[in-house]
């Protein structure tokens, strides 16, 4: 999917007027799960149906899965194909410390009336690209901002995420509150068809949030996708150390960076990759972390794209000659900027800071509320681990109208 820089060709302007996404539901919690793993995915699987039913129809239009797809083919068997590989992953990938997840997908396929090999292909989907094509994934944007100490005006921690993804997807989000025997509540968002977590809160105040990253490197073998092992460290961790040190020690596939938080008002930054993991703290009493989706590390850097790569013909059309960083390049940068200048947050400040459209106005690829080509921030969330309570809005920063949810 990428190759050595070139000029990009044909780029449409990124100050062109945003495209406004249509309003979807307000975020409620769509599904109580409780009792065993297979209970927990019956539960999920029955409440989102109409929507996991709605999803599978929705992949056709997915071009980044498209993509694939032999010309020759006939598209319905083109994705049951994709069903049967994805199935055999995970039937690999999930091993005894991870069979709980493999009831979970098991249980959302009872509940939801759907084939299991139509779940697995959902929980699959990113691994399963960069499998068939060989290359690197397109993952979505994101971008996080954790404040603790005197960086915080009260409640410290907070840690707000933007969730850019493609709004064909936003449809499908959902927020589930789950109540695993024996372990910890947590509050979870997530898509409708999916076992593992985007972000999510628990009992004990634990704060993750998911942001993607561009990796080179891969598992020995099938390996669970980052959003599962963030669901379990939810049900199973009480602090940023258990957290990462579990999820640093799972055997994974994917590039990610995750905000960690947690009661004591610890926050950190953990920055993984199939083979490699790397724990960020706060520079001494400054009290703020921010990522998008590029490596600080220079160890995790060896294993992240080339600065210099470039989007070639086996991305989605609107990426095509982009240069794989440049977004996340602009918003960390942006980031920096006003993280530098900022006084004291509270979660309205920190609100504000996170819808910015640069320093002069205009959203666009790179500024921290997204608003291009291709991906747009959908979801906007903020946590306060000493509260046990998230707000989410289904919506993009500029247009953000929180819900709130506790424990």
């Amino acid at each position: 999917m990428v190759q050595p820089a070139k000029l990009p060709l044909n780029m449409k302007s990124e100050n062109a007027e945003p495209k406004r996404m249509s309003p979807i539901a307000e975020p409620g919690i769509d599904c109580i799960c409780t009792g065993d793993a297979r209970e927990m995915g019956i539960a999920q699987g029955a409440a989102m149906r109409d929507k996991i039913s709605q999803a599978r129809q929705v992949l056709s239009s997915l071009e980044a899965f498209r993509l694939r797809q032999p010309s020759w083919m006939p598209y319905s068997l083109y994705r049951r194909l994709a069903e049967h590989k994805s199935q055999q992953f995970l039937t690999k990938a999930l091993p005894e410390d991870f069979s709980a997840a493999a009831q979970r997908l098991q249980g959302i396929a009872q509940g939801s009336q759907l084939p299991y090999r139509t779940i697995c292909l959902f929980n699959a989907l990113e691994p399963l690209l960069s499998s068939i094509a060989d290359s690197t994934a397109c993952p979505g944007a994101c971008s996080a901002v954790a404040v603790t100490g005197r960086r915080a005006v009260s409640e410290p921690p907070i840690v707000a995420h933007n969730f850019d993804y493609l709004p064909i997807i936003q449809p499908f989000y959902m927020v589930r509150e789950c109540q695993p025997d024996g372990k910890l509540r947590s509050l979870e968002f997530t898509t409708a068809p999916l076992a593992g977590a985007v972000d999510g809160i628990n009992e004990a105040g634990l704060v993750i949030t998911y942001d993607y990253a561009f990796t080179t490197d891969t598992p020995a073998g099938p390996a669970a996708p980052i959003s599962l092992a963030i669901s379990r460290a939810l049900a199973n961790c009480r602090t940023v150390e258990e957290a990462a040190a579990e999820i640093s020690s799972c055997r994974r596939w994917g590039g990610a960076l995750l905000m960690l938080a947690d009661a004591s008002g610890a926050i950190a930054s953990l920055e993984l990759s199939s083979s490699r993991a790397h724990l960020r703290h706060p520079d001494s009493d400054s009290g703020i972390l921010s990522h998008s989706n590029a490596f600080s590390d220079p160890g995790m850097r060896t294993v992240q794209i080339p600065d210099n790569a470039v989007y070639d013909n086996h991305a989605p059309s609107p990426l095509r000659g982009r240069r794989v960083h440049e977004s996340s390049a602009r918003r960390d940068a942006r980031f920096q900027t006003l993280l530098a200048d900022a006084p004291a947050l509270d979660a309205d400040r920190l609100a504000t800071l996170m819808a910015d459209h640069g320093p002069d106005g205009i959203p666009g690829n790179g500024t921290p509320c997204v608003h291009s080509s291709y991906w747009f921030t959908t979801a906007c969330l903020q946590f306060f681990p000493r509260q046990r309570r998230m707000r989410v809005a289904y919506a993009s920063a500029c247009q953000a109208c929180f819900q709130t949810f506790e424990l």
